[in-house]
């Protein structure tokens, strides 16, 4: 079985979770998402997503669930991992003052989970004077700091031009994230979710975007020789670029599954039951340069754009006969 994927939503209070973690239960899609907080009084779901309570969980229309984990995710998720039907997809919304990457690292104590990435939000209107106060700005920087995607929500109260600065200045202040908006919750689920089902066909994943976003197919025209350094490549290629994920083909024949998240790019073995073709589906920023992601990786395997299911799957190499034998 393919690990469960399990996306961390950070950032401090009113910061923006409870609106986009809502969002996506609207959105999801048949997506089954189970979200995982501190308590309900601190995340309060819309009440006409609720179909039932019981204990210390919510069930949510659409085959999501809800649950509140106190002092003990590390319980809550091993319970989730054994759940059958299990959920698609993970969501922890810590507190305010949690740190995601130490949330990050208790994911390593269940087996069967794998990190799909750190997203954390931040009020643009009031960031730079919170990353400046003497008692928040710690807490702040480390939250950003351990973000793959950084969403400034609430850019829409700033001026075009103020909010563009804003966005620069978060950019500049931490290099290490890709800096997107996300006002009022809408973002497309896959930046957040990380096109986290490896069963959809790529025509599936390519999801339309929301204005602000852009989506981008491109077929891998051949099997890849080095499939790390591949992915390494295609993470760093433009800062513009938020997510991609797909299949390519190794030069031994088997199968990968690519995920970039921000300038993070893991590799994993594609699942047995995937028929998606060779082919990636970026999401980012409107001007995601095409040459710069077509071009950085363009020594290990070549690319081109494509309409959604247009590319193939290449087949395993031919046998040798001589040493098919072998044991």
């Amino acid at each position: 079985m393919s690990p469960l994927p399990v996306t961390i939503l950070g950032g401090y209070l009113g910061a923006g979770k409870t609106t986009l973690v809502n969002a996506l239960l609207r959105r999801a899609g048949g997506l089954r998402l189970a979200v995982l907080v501190n308590d309900f009084g601190a995340l309060p779901i819309d009440a006409d997503l609720i179909e039932g309570r019981d204990g210390d969980m919510l069930t949510i229309s659409g085959g999501c669930i809800c649950c509140s984990y106190g002092s003990d995710l590390v319980g809550a998720l091993l319970d989730l991992a054994a759940r059958r039907p299990g959920p698609d997809h993970v969501l922890i919304e810590t507190s305010g003052v949690a740190l995601p990457g130490a949330v990050a690292r208790s994911l390593g104590l269940v087996t069967g989970l794998s990190l799909d990435g750190i997203v954390v939000l931040a009020d643009a209107e009031t960031l730079p004077a919170r990353a400046a106060d003497r008692y928040l700005a710690d807490t702040i920087a480390r939250q950003i700091d351990a973000a793959d995607l950084l969403l400034l929500t609430k850019l829409d109260l700033l001026s075009p031009e103020a909010a563009a600065s804003r966005r620069a200045w978060a950019s500049e202040s931490w290099p290490r994230a890709r800096v997107a908006a996300a006002s009022r919750g809408d973002v497309p689920p896959d930046l957040v979710l990380g096109l986290s089902r490896g069963d959809r066909p790529v025509a599936s994943m390519a999801a339309h975007p929301l204005p602000g976003y852009a989506t981008m197919v491109l077929a891998v025209e051949r099997p890849v020789a080095d499939v790390q350094a591949f992915a390494a490549a295609l993470a760093g290629a433009s800062p513009l670029l938020l997510r991609a994920k797909g299949f390519v083909t190794g030069i031994s024949g088997a199968r990968f599954a690519i995920q970039v998240v921000g300038r993070r790019a893991e590799v994993s073995p594609a699942p047995d039951a995937t028929m998606s073709p060779d082919a990636l589906v970026c999401i980012g920023l409107p001007g995601m340069p095409r040459e710069a992601l077509l071009a950085a990786p363009g020594s290990l395997a070549a690319l081109r754009e494509m309409a959604p299911g247009m590319s193939r799957r290449w087949p395993a190499p031919p046998r040798d006969d001589a040493r098919a034998g072998i044991a």
